[in-house]
């Protein structure tokens, strides 16, 4: 979650609300300056590196760098015929983005009519995530979309007693599990290997992608589907959990010092966009030699 993706402060479904006296609008957007250095490959050549990238948040979506033109190198935009409009932001032109031997057509565009108030992304251009080849911040690659400088993770030590049931056997058993608070989301809590009865996981192959934490596993429990998961090779940033496993409490009964966790409502992590749809080794950012 960031700020205007799942449960954040300016998406559809937000945890909290802004104390005002007047309902705000229904959509609003929000860009600042990122503040890190960004480049974009394609066709095994760097297109764009820029200072002065731009950080589009729109409801609902995940935040989108929009480089200066002056960035991006000459002759890698081709202008197309295929316009849409953006409910908030106008007249939209898609461009063929070409490098060397390779192209790809509707992979970058630009709103060419900016109200007043969105000034800030005039002589502006956004790519297409997943049509490029890759998207860095300094030399270190950033899979899935742009990182979001309002979403955190924090991991904590905690000796509360959590016990996992399925139907009358005990899954796991723990007095040291670790909690991770996410932002807008309930926290998860991880369990040590030891204070688990692994027998009862059932590894399936479906796997999801997180850009902050990594590659997810997942296990079934009994006829609970996808009711456990892990991060085996978790980031760096969050290797605390590596390994361990979380349990989700709409699928099997989790008690935390004796007390049923539910499921809190907007919770279920939704997919969204074409950037949600990485192959296995793209989950992995690599260091630019």
């Amino acid at each position: 979650m960031g700020l205007s993706w799942q449960q954040g402060p300016l998406a559809p479904g937000a945890v909290g609300r802004f104390l005002l006296p007047e309902p705000l609008p229904e959509r609003m957007l929000f860009a600042e300056p990122l503040r890190r250095r960004m480049r974009v490959r394609f066709g095994d050549a760097w297109i764009a590196d820029s200072e002065d990238v731009v950080l589009l948040h729109e409801p609902g979506r995940y935040p989108v760098a929009y480089f200066p033109v002056g960035d991006i190198s000459a002759g890698v935009l081709e202008p197309g015929e295929h316009t849409t409009r953006h409910r908030d932001l106008g007249p939209t032109s898609w461009y063929t983005v070409r490098a060397g031997e390779q192209s790809k057509q509707r992979a970058a565009w630009q709103y060419t009519e900016l109200p007043d108030h969105a000034a800030e992304l005039k002589g502006r251009i956004a790519f297409a995530w997943r049509a490029m080849e890759a998207f860095y911040e300094e030399d270190e690659r950033i899979v899935g979309h742009a990182a979001d400088n309002y979403h955190r993770i924090d991991i904590r030590r905690t000796g509360r007693h959590l016990v996992v049931r399925h139907g009358d056997r005990v899954v796991a058993d723990s007095g040291r599990p670790l909690v991770l608070y996410e932002s807008g989301f309930a926290p998860r809590w991880y369990v040590p290997r030891a204070d688990i009865d692994e027998t009862a996981l059932t590894p399936v192959e479906a796997r999801t992608f997180c850009p902050y934490k990594g590659l997810c596993d997942y296990y079934d429990i009994g006829e609970a589907h996808r009711a456990a998961w892990t991060y085996g090779n978790a980031y760096r940033e969050v290797d605390r959990i590596g390994g361990l496993v979380s349990f989700e409490p709409d699928e099997v009964e989790v008690h935390l010092d004796g007390v049923r966790l539910r499921l809190e409502p907007g919770q279920k992590v939704v997919s969204h966009g074409v950037d949600r749809n990485l192959d296995l080794d793209e989950t992995t950012p690599v260091r630019q030699p």
